[in-house]
């Protein structure tokens, strides 16, 4: 059986930018994973980002990698901290930085999707209070006006911010990200603060265009988690409690950005079945973080967001899989996932896998390894695993052969 693509399929690869470019010294992850060296007894961060994978220095080498993938796409992340390093000072050199980066994309044929936040604020931000001071959505959309000034014509697709609701989980009601807050009415807070951001900067960067056939793409990159009751399921208010989370997880922060995203960046990872009122999910097929593999939820997952009438792309979707041994049936099976979707008329319009390189995994450190491409931790040597035959082979072909 086959799959074959639309023509107009961005094919691509998904990286950001803390976690590849090394050296984010301006930061709030940097102070939190330098901190930790006066007080070793802390959890996390298992390691520091350090040079990461040098890819502020190495991209043009990772962008020959994408051309080797026949990628015709690449998302990937400025750095806020690097681009305005105290507040209302915008660095240039790092300006023309960038510049040279996307220059360097666009000239091998690949379109850039360019995420605006990926994780981490400036360190200025952070002590003005982050994400819970009021007018932090202000501070974001200057920055983001910022971007759209300076990259304009280097931009193909504009992504405000990534999974502001793991963001929050993580950071707020978790308090394993920085700022290590604990508290329910914060998460609140900053969900709140956070579409208002995405909404300002989708107005920031829209500004400057009068014409609608000449203003750039503007998205939101979303993780979603697909939640179902368990199939031994017996407690009828399971599947009660499975929409509601997935409400909570997805809809809930769209109804907040109503009318500000012409496109939706979906992150799918994983499923949670929902059995007597607590996630039980089977063990049978799992990454190496645990995380269960289940295709068909990103069929789900595809089709519940086809009611907002705008394209869709896959921002993020992979596994930590450091022997290689399950990336090539799970790429096979979420691809299969996709094309049903679009049979059924979901307007897919591209894939990008997570992660081309092996990279820094916030509090987990390097050891998930997420990559199409190994990078050896003595050397950053980059040797391609099994897998990346097999995907380029599709993104050359736009065909999926089972």
């Amino acid at each position: 059986m086959k799959y074959t693509f639309p023509k107009d399929f961005a094919w691509g690869t998904a990286t950001s930018a803390h976690q590849i470019e090394g050296n984010n010294i301006n930061s709030d992850w940097w102070e939190w994973e330098d901190s930790k060296k006066y007080f070793p007894q802390r959890e996390f961060p298992l390691e520091s980002s350090g040079i990461a994978c040098d890819s502020y220095n190495r991209y043009e080498e990772d962008f020959d990698l994408c051309v080797d993938l026949n990628n015709n796409a690449v998302r990937i992340s400025v750095e806020w901290a690097r681009i305005e390093p105290t507040q209302g000072n915008f660095d240039e050199k790092e300006i023309a930085h960038y510049k040279k980066v996307l220059k360097s994309a666009r000239s091998r044929g690949l379109k850039t999707f360019v995420t605006l936040h990926h994780f981490t604020n400036p360190i200025w931000f952070s002590n003005l209070g982050g994400w819970t001071n009021i007018n932090a959505p202000i501070y974001f959309a200057k920055y983001a006006k910022k971007c759209a000034k300076e990259f304009n014509d280097l931009i193909d697709v504009y992504l405000t911010i990534n999974e502001p609701q793991v963001y929050v989980y993580m950071s707020y009601f978790h308090g394993i990200w920085p700022p290590n807050k604990v508290s329910a009415v914060l998460s609140l807070w900053v969900q709140i603060n956070l579409a208002r951001a995405n909404n300002k900067a989708y107005n920031a960067i829209k500004g400057n265009h009068f014409k609608k056939d000449d203003a750039p793409t503007v998205g939101i990159v979303k993780n979603i988690v697909w939640y179902e009751a368990s199939n031994s399921s017996k407690n009828p208010l399971d599947k009660l409690v499975a929409s509601f989370l997935y409400f909570i997880g997805g809809d809930f922060f769209f109804l907040m950005i109503r009318n500000k995203f012409d496109i939706i960046g979906l992150n799918y990872y994983f499923t949670n079945r929902i059995n007597n009122l607590k996630t039980k999910n089977p063990d049978d097929v799992v990454n190496d973080l645990g995380w269960w593999i289940y295709p068909k939820g990103l069929y789900n997952v595809l089709l519940s967001l086809k009611k907002y009438n705008v394209e869709i792309y896959i921002t993020e979707n992979g596994l930590a899989d450091e022997k290689d041994e399950k990336r090539i049936p799970f790429i096979r099976d979420m691809l299969e996932s996709c094309a049903k979707a679009i049979d059924k008329g979901v307007n897919l319009k591209g894939y990008f896998h997570w992660s081309l390189l092996d990279n820094y995994e916030w509090h987990h450190g390097f050891w998930p390894c997420f990559g199409l491409v190994k990078v050896d931790r003595e050397t950053l040597k980059r040797s391609k695993r099994p897998s990346f035959k097999y995907y380029s082979e599709i993104c050359k072909t736009s065909e999926l052969k089972l």
